[in-house]
This record gives structure tokens, sequence and C-alpha cells, in this order.
């Protein structure tokens, strides 16, 4: 016991309650069966021994309280509707105007959302951790969101231009163009900003109540996985709602199987990133982007002589699914093996400690 005191002093030492000393344990590899060779029932109860023996600055310890449950802030929750309602005004105004005003719309709109956007992920429960929000981090990350949203907006319709000898022409924001611009999906996307914050929210003040009630990190585990699937099919059934609205209001098609894959992507990847895991999400942003990148390159290489086959793969695809086949292929397949991931790192109790999430 008293190698294993010295080997986690500090975090002893700093440690607010002994569930903070559970969740660090455990993101060392301390488990239940390592708890029961210093002959305690978990590492729960191994916690509060390492708790109870470490001195605070001579003062009598203080009695263990439950971990601290976020509470929902007005801050942030009109924060997290900015986006969307910024999107739909910018929506508006380029179907109400024509010409040069309609770049100046276009233009202000899109500084206008990007600004609410990062304002509203920088504020409540989808805010990285302040430890983790240097820009050299976050780097990769934005330049792969920023891709795939695009893509999400003009992908489609340029996908189908290079297909047919194109693209001749720039695109437009009206749906009866060679190559129209999906405003459908990424206005549902950023109406459901304010869905995905509170979806967060929810897990996080879900986790931290199963935490303060849970005696082993079994027990944690099997009663944070519904909780997580129970958000992420929340998230999914208010952005198919939202997608829904948009398409009756703006009387074009909903484009679900990309926009709901994407919003699970983006979904996944984001609680992963508050929750200290970056790696991952990056990487899954990734390979979601360069597999739509690879597609329009590939096909516009076959049209050289001699390089049909290049866009043989992707030219077989769009003729069994259609162009939507392209993202939802590659934000799905990333969304799954994220959603995986999340099922392992974030029903630890280290990934809930009050210390690491964001409020």
């Amino acid at each position: 016991m008293k190698v294993l005191l010295h080997r986690h002093r500090e975090l002893c030492e700093r440690a607010v309650d002994p569930l903070e000393i559970a969740a660090g344990l455990e993101a060392h590899g301390v488990t239940d069966r390592t708890a029961a060779r210093f002959r305690h029932r978990d590492v729960f109860s191994l916690a509060e021994e390492l708790y109870a023996r470490v001195p605070r600055t001579g003062e009598p310890c203080p009695a263990p309280e439950s971990p601290p449950v976020p509470r929902a802030r007005a801050s942030w929750a009109v924060l997290s509707l900015l986006p969307g309602t910024l999107g739909a005004a910018t929506v508006a105004g380029l179907r109400l105007t024509h010409g040069h005003p309609r770049l100046l719309v276009a233009l202000g709109g899109l500084l206008a959302v990007a600004l609410a956007t990062r304002a509203a992920l920088r504020h409540g429960p989808l805010a990285r951790p302040i430890a983790t929000r240097a820009w050299r981090s976050a780097h990769p990350a934005r330049v792969w969101t920023l891709w795939l949203l695009a893509y999400a907006l003009v992908g489609d319709g340029l996908l189908h231009r290079v297909m047919t000898g194109g693209p001749d022409v720039p695109p437009t924001a009206t749906g009866n163009t060679p190559w129209p611009t999906a405003t459908i999906p990424v206005l549902a996307l950023l109406l459901a900003c304010a869905p995905a914050a509170w979806c967060a929210h929810l897990l996080t003040a879900g986790a931290r109540r199963r935490l303060a009630g849970s005696r082993g990190l079994a027990d944690f585990t099997a009663a944070a996985r519904p909780l997580l699937l129970g958000t992420f099919a929340l998230f999914l059934g208010a952005l198919a709602g939202l997608l829904q609205l948009c398409a009756t209001v703006l009387h074009g098609p909903a484009a679900r199987p990309q926009a709901l894959t994407l919003g699970a992507l983006l979904l996944l990847a984001r609680l992963l990133t508050v929750h200290h895991h970056r790696h991952a999400p990056a990487l899954a942003l990734g390979t979601a982007a360069v597999t739509e990148a690879a597609a329009l390159v590939l096909t516009a290489a076959g049209r050289l002589p001699g390089c049909a086959f290049l866009a043989a793969p992707v030219r077989s695809l769009v003729a069994a699914a259609g162009e939507a086949a392209v993202p939802a292929l590659a934000c799905g397949t990333a969304a799954l093996v994220l959603l995986l991931h999340a099922g392992r790192t974030l029903t630890r109790a280290s990934a809930h400690a009050p210390t690491g999430a964001a409020e």
C-alpha cells in the first residue's frame, strides 16, 4: 500500500474526493483485480483508503462528496442556438437576393456562422478542456471538419459535374441549375448545434450521477454504456427531425444519408475531444475527408486517356446508390469506428473525472 501511495501521491494530494482518485487509478491501469491484491473489493474502496491516508495541509480531511453535476446555463444554451439562427438567416438572404448582393450575403453569412459556431464550441458541454485548446492540437481536426462541411454543401453536385464532363459553371444556391448547393443538410447541421450541446450535457451529467452511485468499475461501465447510446440516438433523432423540417420549409431533398452520417461523425468526434481523446477523432475525420477528396480526384483522373480504370470504383458506387453514397459511406464508416471507440473509452470512469469535463 505504501508503494501504491508513493506512486500516486500527487493524484491523491490534489484530489477533491475519492471518486477522482478512482478515475485516476483506472486511467493508470489499476483494475478491480489489482485492488483485490490490496485486500479491497474494488478500485473505489481502494481510492477511499488512499484519500484517507494522504494529509492535506494539516487540516482534517473533508467528508467525501458526490462529484459535481454540471447544470445547464443560459449562456451556452443561447450560444448553441446562434449557428442555426444565423444559418437560417443566411439561407433566407440568399433566396431573396441576386447578383452582387447575393455574394455579399454569402460571405457575410459564412463569416457570421463561423464566428457563432466557434463561440458555441468554446462554451458549455461542447467546449474542449482548457489544457487542450492549443491551436496546434486542434488544427488538423478543424481542417478536416471544414472540408467535410464544404463537401456536404457542394460535394455531391461537384462529383456529378465531374462525372459528366464539367464543371462549366459555378455552384448556385438554387436547385434548378446543373451544380446546385445542398443548403438543407448544412442548415440542419447548424441547427443541430443546440441538440448536440444538450446531448453532451445529458451525457456528462448522467455519467457524474452514475459515477457517484457505482461501487465498481464494471458497475459504472454497465450503467454508462446505455447512457452513451441513448444520447447518441437522441441526437440522431433530433437531426432527422431538423432535416425534415428544413426540407419541408425549403422545398428540397433532405439528403438524410449524408447528413445523418456526417452529424453522427461530428458529434462523436466532439464528445471524444471533450473527454480528452483527440487523436482518434482527428484520424476519423481525416480519413473521411481524404476518402471524399479521393473520389473527386479519381473521377477527374479517369477522364485522362487510358486512365478510365481509376474512376471505375467511384462510378460503380454512384451508379448503384447515387452521388450521396460517397459521403454516406465515408462518414458512416468513420462514425461507426468512433462509436465503437467511444463505447470503450467514454464508458470508463476516468473519462468523466470531475476535473476532466468542460462545464
